[in-house]
């Protein structure tokens, strides 16, 4: 029953290794209308429900083999002419310093045993050839030879396309960009916890779509922590491993009032904030507290395409954050961070933004002051645009998963009675956790490394 409309969220993880059935499933899925970005169209419907879209059987992989060596010894290069008549080199110092043979690599942890103090960075090559078996041997002038399987070589490749490739498989970055026209991707609390598909399908949509609706789990407190032992363990803050999100007497943080909260990424305090929130839902209030979510990613792209000096602003000039209390311990917090982060691509990486533990310390020159409070101004304005925001209602055992990293979520204000008081259960993971689980259910679903 997984909908074919989970499509082109998954496809560019799974078209190498997904069942011909997934592959007829994962199309892409657009809305009517203009997209602004090639990954920025609106998005359909995307329920996850069943078993059909990640079939067991997987496609067959093409098996590359090798035509020819030979050493270009001036350029210290190994150059591979595949069968298909594609071309590939290798530099001679990377191909000794990843030797695979017992002797360099222990190949139970494959972790590499040859020490950079032993690796020659000049090395030549006494010998280059096929083998019968089409893997690549290479003798080196000390007489230690490598053998490299031609999947492992082909995989390895320096080209941009297939070290783009390569990154993609590792990380997916590609992410879909969304609007107000969003339906919240959903899945089954039980199939995600004992399903490796399910699981694989919602930890895929979470790192491209950036959050992941699940329904049906149980309405006490606990659900958090079962969901995260599906991925791994929990990210331990000074809120503690769980946090409940409830009126408080004396609140120690703006989250536990009534009151109405701003769209914010948590804990820009920390210099490394946490890359994965999920929420569950116990008690929903009588009245007020919808949900409200946008897509940090991109708004910053369309800052960047509305007030380009304002983004530059917002990526150059690290302000000051603070978070000051007790709770599982005491706890004072600094950091400085710019509103958003971009990697050496210059591609928006992370969005860095809590109105509430915004420090009133705010250490830049004189005249950057009154630029940066524009710039911020404007992607503020840009965020609460009603056309970008994603409004929803939580119920009792619904749990919403979300990339704490690119997503700004907020709540309306509500009000609750001494029996109905709003209860929301949260806890945090790191992306790499996420990421580490993810890659594991690929291999255990497909059947691949």
């Amino acid at each position: 029953m997984w909908m074919s409309t989970f499509s082109r969220f998954a496809r560019p993880a799974l078209q190498r290794t997904t069942s011909v059935m997934a592959c007829q499933a994962l199309k892409a899925c657009r809305r009517p209308g203009k997209a602004a970005h090639p990954l920025t169209s609106c998005v359909a419907s995307m329920q996850l429900r069943g078993h059909q879209t990640l079939g067991s059987a997987s496609l067959p992989l093409a098996r590359h083999s090798v035509r020819h060596v030979r050493a270009l010894d001036e350029e210290r290069l190994m150059e591979v002419e595949w069968e298909d008549g594609g071309q590939s080199l290798y530099p001679f110092t990377w191909l000794r310093d990843n030797c695979q043979c017992p002797m360099c690599t222990l190949e139970s942890a494959q972790a590499r045993k040859l020490l950079m103090a032993d690796l020659d960075v000049y090395t030549g090559v006494d010998v280059v050839e096929v083998t019968n078996d089409n893997k690549v041997s290479i003798v080196w002038p000390d007489q230690h030879t490598s053998v490299f399987d031609a999947e492992w070589l082909k995989k390895r490749c320096f080209s941009p396309a297939a070290r783009q490739a390569v990154q993609e498989e590792y990380f997916l970055n590609k992410r879909y960009y969304w609007d107000s026209k969003l339906r919240i991707p959903t899945a089954d609390f039980d199939e995600v916890l004992h399903d490796d598909k399910a699981a694989l399908a919602w930890l895929l949509a979470l790192r491209r779509v950036g959050i992941v609706y699940l329904k049906g789990a149980p309405v006490d407190q606990g659900q958090v922590a079962r969901l995260a032992e599906r991925i791994g363990y929990l990210r331990l803050t000074f809120y503690g491993h769980t946090w409940q999100v409830q009126d408080k007497y004396m609140a120690n943080n703006v989250a536990y009032t009534s009151g109405r909260l701003s769209l914010h990424t948590d804990y820009p305090a920390l210099h490394f904030a946490p890359g994965v929130q999920f929420l569950h839902c116990v008690t929903q209030a009588v009245e007020g507290g919808e949900s409200e979510v946008v897509d940090g990613f991109h708004m910053a792209e369309q800052l960047q395409r509305e007030d380009p000096e304002a983004f530059r602003t917002l990526t150059s000039l690290p302000v000051d954050f603070t978070d000051t209390g007790t709770d599982y311990c005491d706890f004072m917090l600094q950091s400085k961070k710019c509103i958003i982060d971009v990697d050496p691509e210059g591609r928006v990486a992370r969005i860095n933004y809590n109105n509430a533990t915004r420090d009133s310390v705010l250490d830049l020159p004189l005249h950057k002051v009154q630029p940066f409070y524009r710039a911020l101004k404007s992607y503020v304005t840009i965020m609460n645009r009603p056309e970008n925001v994603v409004t929803y209602t939580m119920q009792p055992g619904d749990i919403v998963t979300f990339d704490n990293w690119r997503l700004l979520h907020g709540r309306k204000s509500y009000i609750s009675r001494p029996d109905r008081l709003r209860h929301l259960e949260g806890a945090y993971l790191d992306w790499d956790e996420v990421m580490s689980r993810l890659r594991i259910l690929r291999c255990s679903v497909n059947g691949n490394e």
